[in-house]
């Protein structure tokens, strides 16, 4: 594939990603994001591949980005989904103690 074609596949799944996430309800932020961290696993076992697979300079530097995006994306992913799914917890279950009357 030619450099040009790889920015081409660069620039238009970043269009769309920008295009589909933009239309994502708040409501469904969470359930998708779960879901994209697991895309996002597997956009970092493409980026590894790409990184290491030896096919030029270019590719290496364009494959460590793509690693460390991925991986930042994966990582901030799961905390801000533990963050929003510790606001459903009840306070008295999130502190360990049985609940009571409030």
């Amino acid at each position: 594939m030619t450099l040009i074609m790889q920015l081409y596949v660069f620039i238009l799944a970043g269009f769309v990603g920008f295009l589909v996430i933009g239309k994502v309800p708040p409501l469904l932020h969470t359930p998708l994001m779960s879901a994209t961290n697991a895309i996002s696993g597997i956009s970092l076992v493409g980026a590894i591949v790409a990184a290491g697979g030896q096919y030029g300079k270019v590719s290496t530097i364009l494959g460590f980005i793509a690693v460390v995006a991925a991986a930042t994306n994966v990582v901030a992913g799961f905390l801000i989904t533990d963050r929003m799914l510790g606001m459903f917890k009840h306070p008295a279950k999130a502190d360990g103690k049985k609940g009571g009357a409030h």
